[in-house]
């Protein structure tokens, strides 16, 4: 093997990630060792994982290099990431949340390769913090593709038992088999938040449990917006949900932002239909305007001017702090 396994960097339900180096260049890699079973062979959410990574180059997905496939081993060489968002925040943040500058550039680059993907018709279905990797340059990429499913037209149904519970999107609880690129962009939102004030925003013990938590803070949706899920997603068991004003992320965040309020207000809507494209919140003027962002839950004050590059179209990191 052109490859010298390190140390392991962390294990998962299908695979198990080591650092490595490169014999021929050097380079630092990530080896993500396949767990093959002897009867059953390679795993669904590895040839998943192979065959979508193989056609997404971007600089916000992590770049798989090299695939490595014996009778007895399967192994996927990746780009070598310093950490995820998760342990970032936990190192970087202030007890978990982030500055506003860093998170502006973080969900751009979010925000960047989600759309690049749906661009190519590949959904993520997994987006967490966990599975969004940051390197030294402060560049974040999507990762672990091992749920992420291409889509046609028209959508497919596919399984709701995807996405991790507390990123989950209201219409996936529900029953959804009808989804499309809207539950990535829920849980952009859900992360977004966390990112904001360190603390996840939904955080449900099961499936009704996170539901309502989400019900507690958004409201109950109208009589036509219920109408209108049903109606895209037949298959659903509608049961009849708790009576709730919503809480406006305003007072849930009061010194964030008015437009990070506004962007987030638009990726957690309840109704799929209506939550906006990562595409579109691209063009948001969270990221378009030279306002400062000046402040944030955790009482940050950046009155010094925090304007996005010129070049902030090319997904470069802007204000992340180095890790």
């Amino acid at each position: 093997m052109n490859y010298v396994q390190l140390e392991k960097l962390g294990e998962g339900t299908y695979a198990t990630v080591y650092k490595g180096r490169s014999r021929l260049t050097n380079e630092i890699v990530a080896l993500k060792d396949i767990h093959l079973d002897a009867e059953e062979g390679t795993p669904s959410t590895a040839i998943r994982e192979i065959s979508l990574m193989k056609e997404l180059r971007h600089v916000n997905v992590v770049r798989l290099h090299d695939v490595i496939h014996t009778e007895s081993k399967l192994m996927l060489v990746f780009e070598f990431m310093e950490q995820d968002l998760k342990r970032y925040m936990d190192v970087h943040g202030n007890r978990g949340a982030l500055d506003p500058a860093t998170v502006r550039s973080f969900m751009f680059q979010l925000l960047k390769g989600t759309a690049f993907c749906h661009e190519n018709r590949v959904l993520h279905r997994d987006l967490k913090p966990q599975n969004l990797l940051i390197n030294k340059r402060g560049e974040l990429k999507l990762a672990d593709f091992g749920l992420a499913r291409a889509f046609g037209i028209p959508v497919n149904t596919f399984s709701n038992e995807v996405v991790t519970l507390w990123y989950r999107a209201p219409d996936v609880l529900l029953g959804s088999r009808t989804y499309s690129t809207s539950i990535d962009v829920w849980s952009a939102g859900c992360i977004m938040a966390e990112m904001i004030s360190g603390i996840p925003l939904f955080r449900g013990r099961d499936n009704t449990d996170q539901l309502n938590q989400i019900i507690r803070i958004l409201g109950t949706p109208d009589e036509q917006t219920i109408k209108r899920i049903l109606h895209d997603s037949p298959d659903i068991q509608y049961r009849p949900l708790p009576r709730l004003p919503k809480v406006p992320f305003q007072t849930l965040y009061p010194k964030v932002h008015p437009l990070a309020i506004d962007l987030l207000d638009k990726l957690l809507q309840f109704d799929p239909t209506m939550r906006i494209s990562a595409d579109e919140a691209l063009r948001h003027p969270y990221f378009t305007t030279s306002a400062a962002i000046s402040t944030s839950a955790q009482g940050y004050d950046l009155n010094a001017s925090q304007s996005f590059p010129k070049n902030a179209q090319d997904g470069k990191t802007v204000g992340a702090g180095a890790v």
